[in-house]
């Protein structure tokens, strides 16, 4: 499988009533309930959406100088000027049009890809590994609870 280029959004896992990890389409998530804030606030309602959007339209770039960039699309409405201002201050860079923070590097192990996450230190106790297998094993890139497919 080639690898390099960008991986779209497919899913995100979320816990079902059950306690059941279940993965959410781009548009289950969109219209799932929002159970952590009043949903009689138009406000909050409205930016839990806006977050929302972020999310799904995360994307994942993977280039060829084994670099890896997890992109978040610009935040609605913020005028050029502003990004401009924000990469000459350094807060984040843009790639391809999108945010995205310093790359993160990533090889092939046995004709599988792996990335390191950059998390280092110990997890109950025991030595954390940074690098992780991309792929599962239905062939989605999983990142944290989201799942990735190849453009």
């Amino acid at each position: 499988m080639d690898f390099i280029g960008k991986w779209k959004f497919h899913s995100i896992g979320v816990f079902n009533d059950n306690d059941e990890l279940v993965y959410l389409t781009a548009e289950e998530y969109l219209a799932s309930p929002v159970l952590y804030i009043d949903e009689t606030d138009e406000d909050a309602v409205a930016e839990e959406m806006k977050e929302r959007k972020k999310i799904i339209g995360m994307q994942i770039k993977i280039c060829d100088d084994g670099k890896m960039y997890m992109l978040m699309p610009l935040p609605e409405g913020v005028p050029q000027a502003e990004v401009d201002k924000a990469v000459a201050a350094g807060y984040f860079t843009l790639v391809d049009g999108m945010i995205a923070d310093s790359p993160m590097q990533w090889e092939l192990r046995d004709g599988e890809l792996w990335y390191d996450t950059g998390i280092n230190g110990d997890f109950f106790d025991e030595k954390a590994e940074s690098w992780v297998k991309a792929l599962d094993e239905s062939g989605y890139f999983t990142f944290m609870n989201y799942r990735f497919i190849k453009e």
